[in-house]
């Protein structure tokens, strides 16, 4: 039975919520604008930076095939590398000691020089090896073809581009393959598969969910990593392009601007790319449910208020003398 109360009782005692203050907030706010501010002022004011000359030169058809260049050798150095880090991945953890051995060796050697001296082996090859010939061993040659003819700039690139990214995506897939419960593997070879459909259907589709984002980031770098192929030399990719236009013009400053629009705006496809395939591969792996969301400051305040049994304001009296209170978790108010 609720308490009666005159109507020259007072009323619950409101609650005096504060929120929390977070002074850091604001001063580490203040600083970034600050600093943003004054990039964003040398950017337009300084005239070395020449944006008319950034415009002009930013959609012109050198720049556009050398985004072309830069975007097919990325794509195609990672299909080539991911395939071949998959064999090396298996040979890793084959019982044969030979593979092993082989899979080790390659990728120490790969991993351990910069991909810069790399590059410049490949565009030498033809120096090192003028002929390129199939026959028996230290007997006749039944076929040879010159190494100039096979190994085109562009090969050359392509060539080491994949071979060095292979000896780093294959320890991405050998720790993907790992993540996978070797249950799985027992039970499909319960079932009568083979160790290549295993693979194939049962250990990689489970694999890719923790391939995939390393797999992306490599694949990014590598988008940037092509500049680098001036030492084979293949001059068509985008770094080049801007280069040379800016060599000729005198002015460096702006096509290098334009080279880093560019890759600034491809990373973000490929980012966008790897975002949609983590989504997908990560089916399964959701939490149930929606994701928690931090509730509002005006939520965290109710919720107080409901938790000491107070209201925030006097809902005033009723026809027979009964306080009403406007609160306490009450959805339309209440008598007290």
């Amino acid at each position: 039975m609720s308490q009666q109360l005159t109507p020259t009782a007072r009323g619950p005692e409101r609650i005096h919520a504060v929120p929390v203050r977070y002074p850091g907030r604001w001063v580490s706010a203040l600083v970034v604008l600050v600093l943003a501010a004054m990039a964003g002022h040398a950017l337009v004011t300084n005239r070395k930076f020449a944006w008319p000359t950034v415009w002009k030169y930013l959609f012109t058809m050198p720049v556009l095939r050398g985004v072309a260049w830069t975007i097919g050798l990325t794509i195609s150095a990672m299909v080539i590398a991911i395939v071949l880090a998959v064999l090396l991945a298996v040979m890793r953890d084959s019982a044969n000691p030979v593979m092993r051995w082989v899979a080790w060796g390659y990728i120490w050697f790969f991993r351990g020089t910069p991909v810069y001296t790399q590059l410049v082996f490949w565009g030498l090859i033809a120096v090192i090896f003028p002929k390129m010939s199939l026959g028996i061993p230290f007997g006749p040659q039944f076929w040879s073809i010159s190494t100039k003819e096979v190994f085109t700039a562009a090969v050359a690139a392509l060539v080491g581009l994949a071979l060095n990214e292979a000896a780093y995506l294959s320890e991405i897939v050998r720790a993907g393959l790992e993540s996978v419960d070797h249950g799985q593997h027992e039970a499909a070879r319960a079932l009568g598969m083979k160790e290549g459909p295993i693979l194939r259907r049962i250990v990689l589709p489970q694999a890719m969910r923790v391939i995939v984002p390393p797999t992306g980031n490599e694949t990014i770098s590598m988008l940037k990593t092509t500049s680098l192929v001036l030492a084979v030399p293949f001059n068509l990719e985008l770094q080049f392009a801007t280069t040379a236009i800016g060599n000729r013009t005198f002015q460096p400053v702006p096509l290098l601007i334009v080279a880093c629009l560019w890759y600034l705006l491809m990373t973000s496809v490929f980012m966008v790319g790897q975002h949609y395939l983590e989504r997908y591969y990560g089916r399964g792996f959701e939490p149930h449910g929606p994701a928690p969301t931090r509730p509002s400051r005006r939520a965290l305040r109710q919720e107080a208020i409901n938790a000491a049994h107070t209201t925030p304001e006097y809902g005033g009296v009723d026809d027979q003398g009964h306080i009403i209170a406007g609160g306490m978790g009450r959805p339309n108010g209440g008598r007290v």
